[in-house]
Order: structure tokens, then C-alpha cells, then sequence
């Protein structure tokens, strides 16, 4: 049974993943990766296209759930419980693990009520006004808006669109937040700021994130986990997990060759 504790005890398991295997309808897209991953980490999932980072994500929250071919084997734990187990709500889990996206989607409403959006269907009953800037503040949109809330969020630019999708997801007040390549549609000046945002929520939060790019796994992580892939026939190809470790060790002293591999630029 899924709760809405917040217990941030130091070093346990938030969540954890037992030999899952993600099949799209008969197609095995990823097999056996068995992770476990602290609260208040930042873990960067990095490899290959068509590795199964994303795929692996979204079973954190169970937004595969959104495709109907998908289906799981094995088990994925957040606190110890089963995210799969019948009884869970998918709805409210993703309250207490919320998801941003590779491209910004505010809603079309003010950026006002994207915040408070989440908020109300969830029955807050606390003060809008400051759950709001609190929210913002702590996105590091607040100073950039504070004058226009009734604007729509989608006049924005798309640095500040991201930041305002990462304050909608802090509103709601989860303890992990998973972030699918956050910076991809990004310039370099608006990356660097979710990346400075990065480092600051880990001291609230448990990050998960999907990255292409290794400098960045490099820059914002504690821990990473490479992916990589192998065709299995008819142009298809099933990930798995090759190596998971402390950030430093994975970049300058991994313990696989494949891990090097990509690390050097030799294949990816």
C-alpha cells in the first residue's frame, strides 16, 4: 500500500527495481535490471539510444502503464512496497513521484494556476498564495515572475517553461522526482540553470534522470547507471544494465569495458 509518508531517513532505499523485465507487447525491451536508489541522491540513467533508459524511468511512476502493450516482470519497490501490487493507485503514486519531461508542457493557464492546479485536485487545504511562491522559489522562477502570474505559462521562454514545470511538480510536494532528459530541448545558458536547480532540490529530494549527455550525468550526479543495448533479431534490440556505481567511479574508473567504451566515445 502506497502512503503519503515523507520520511527522509539518510542512505535507506526510495526505490528499488527486483529483475524487472519491460515487454512491449512479445518484444523484450529490457531485461533484468536490478537497481536500488537512495533519498536525496541524484542517479543519472546514460547510454545508447534504444537502451531503455526511458523505459526503465518511466516504470518508477508507472507511466508505462499509459502505453497498452506494456507490461512488467519483476518488481519495482518505493519505500519497500509494491508500485505494481493491485491495491496501489497509480494517480497518487505519481504525487509522491512526479516526472518532468524532455520538452516543457505547462498547461495552457496561468502560471499562477499551474502551480495550483495539482495542488487543489490533491485537496490542499494550506495557504495558495505561498505553497505558489514557495514552489517557484524553489525552481528558481520566482524573481522572473513574481510580477506576472496571471500570464499564461506558455509565454515564457523554454528555460523558464522547464523551471515552471519543475515548480508544478514540487507543488504537490513528492519525495522523488524523475526528469526525462530535462535539458535536451534547452540552450546552454537555461541547462545550466537546471542544473544549478539539480543540486539544490537533492537537499529535498530523490533525482532521477535520463541524460544523453555525459558531462552533464558527470556535473549534477552522485550516481549513474549505464545502459546499453543488444540486437536480438528483426532490427530489434533489448537494454540492460552494464554497470551501476558512484558517478566518479563509472567516469574514471569503470569496472566493465562497454562502460569505457561509451564513456571514451568509442560507440553510443
Amino acid at each position: 500500500m502506497i502512503t503519503d509518508k515523507m520520511s527522509h531517513q539518510d542512505s535507506h532505499a526510495v526505490l528499488q527495481t527486483e529483475n524487472l523485465n519491460v515487454y512491449y507487447g512479445s518484444h523484450l525491451a529490457v531485461r533484468q535490471v536490478s537497481l536500488d536508489i537512495t533519498t536525496k541522491t541524484v542517479v543519472a540513467l546514460i547510454g545508447p539510444s534504444g537502451c531503455g533508459k526511458s523505459t526503465v524511468l518511466r516504470c518508477f511512476n508507472r507511466m508505462n502503464d499509459l502505453v497498452a502493450s506494456a507490461r512488467i516482470e519483476g518488481k519495482v519497490l518505493f519505500e519497500g512496497d509494491d508500485i505494481y501490487a493491485p491495491k496501489v493507485d497509480p494517480v497518487r503514486l505519481r504525487c509522491r513521484i512526479g516526472m518532468v519531461f524532455q520538452k516543457p508542457n505547462p498547461f495552457p493557464k496561468s502560471i499562477y494556476e499551474n502551480i495550483s492546479f495539482g495542488a487543489k485536485i490533491n485537496g490542499y487545504q494550506g495557504n495558495m498564495d505561498e505553497l505558489v511562491e514557495n514552489s517557484l522559489k524553489k525552481a528558481s522562477l520566482w524573481d522572473d515572475v513574481k510580477d506576472k502570474l496571471k500570464q499564461s505559462g506558455l509565454a515564457l521562454s523554454g528555460g523558464q517553461q522547464q523551471r515552471l514545470c519543475i515548480a508544478r511538480t514540487i507543488a504537490i510536494e513528492p519525495q522523488v522526482i524523475l526528469m526525462d532528459e530535462p535539458c535536451a530541448a534547452l540552450d546552454p545558458i537555461s541547462t545550466l540553470k537546471i542544473e544549478e536547480l539539480i543540486h539544490e532540490l537533492k537537499e529535498q529530494f530523490t533525482i532521477v534522470m535520463v541524460t544523453h549527455n555525459m558531462q552533464q550525468a558527470l556535473r549534477v550526479s552522485d550516481r549513474t547507471a549505464f545502459f546499453n543495448a543488444e540486437a536480438t533479431g528483426k532490427g530489434a534490440k533489448v537494454g540492460y544494465l552494464v554497470e551501476y556505481d558512484d558517478t566518479k567511479n563509472i567516469f574514471h574508473n569503470p569496472k566493465e569495458e562497454a562502460t569505457n567504451a561509451y564513456i571514451s566515445g568509442r560507440f553510443g
